[in-house]
């Protein structure tokens, strides 16, 4: 009975990852829910339980809805802007495929933390899980067409903020790649050809090392911002591109050690926005690179 049931679970740790990392944007959040979710779900009475997937998904998404109420308060305490946990190809949740693109990119995440909980797990389980409305209703105890309302309301919401914009990996590495060696050039023409005029730089230090306390506006002033931190850094860093999220990003190291990495938000020909996480707390989950790339 105990092996059907960690097998059981199992099948299901793929679904259950992704909802519990794309509602909290932690990756160690996410492992401890699914760590409760494995206790409740050996503690229950297996003969109640018609759908197992169906009642650890609602166990799954409950306990992400009360996380992050109780979040709030930290989040609220966090110094400088808080941005996702950046994760690499390993440790990315294997579930199936969504309808949205970049359904696990950090400017996909970045937008998420603007809606709240009951929000966010109704558009995530509609939009990305695939899951009809009666079993959203269920999951979240409302009625149908309460969560009607909700996902419409927060797909509004998610779709003003980011534009959805099909770009290839070729085209996100060339821009990084473009954007890296104009940096490296401190040629500031090409870097400004390269930022919308109203892109944006997002650090997230979290207070641990030193960063960025408020988004960064306006293409010059983004640049300005970018060559002064490559020039602090300049004899000590390197850099690769790695995905991030499902994307092509940047992996920075300072001394041979993880320093951030950084993702951007783009139409394909020009660099909307940049998210770049310093906390070294954050940085566990991007597998670091055996050779390094000046």
């Amino acid at each position: 009975m105990m092996d059907d049931r960690a097998s059981t679970f199992q099948q299901c740790k793929p679904k259950l990852y992704g909802i519990a990392y794309r509602m909290l944007s932690s990756a160690s959040d996410a492992e401890d829910i699914l760590q409760d979710a494995y206790l409740r779900w050996h503690e229950t009475d297996s003969g109640r339980v018609q759908i197992p997937e169906a009642w650890l998904t609602t166990v799954v998404t409950r306990l992400c809805i009360d996380r992050l109420r109780a979040s709030r308060s930290e989040r609220e305490a966090y110094l400088g802007p808080w941005l996702p946990e950046p994760l690499g190809d390993d440790a990315s949740p294997a579930d199936s495929a969504s309808e949205l693109a970049s359904d696990l990119s950090i400017a996909f995440l970045v937008v998420l933390e603007r809606l709240a909980p009951l929000e966010r797990a109704a558009f995530l389980l509609h939009e990305v899980f695939d899951c009809d409305y009666p079993e959203i209703a269920r999951i979240l105890a409302k009625s149908e067409a309460a969560c009607r309302q909700i996902v419409h309301r927060a797909s509004v919401r998610v779709r003003s903020d980011r534009p959805r914009f099909q770009v290839s990996h070729a085209a996100r590495t060339r821009l990084l790649e473009k954007f890296m060696s104009a940096l490296g050039a401190e040629d500031h023409e090409s870097l400004l050809a390269l930022f919308a005029d109203d892109a944006t730089w997002t650090s997230d230090g979290g207070g641990k090392v030193k960063a960025a306390r408020k988004v960064v506006r306006g293409a010059d002033h983004v640049i300005r911002f970018a060559t002064g931190v490559w020039r602090h850094y300049l004899s000590r860093l390197t850099y690769r591109i790695v995905n991030i999220n499902g994307e092509p990003g940047l992996l920075m190291y300072v001394d041979d050690k993880a320093f951030s990495t950084i993702s951007i938000e783009t139409d394909g020909e020009r660099i909307l926005a940049v998210y770049t996480v310093l906390n070294p707390d954050k940085l566990g989950k991007v597998a670091p690179p055996r050779n390094y790339r000046h």
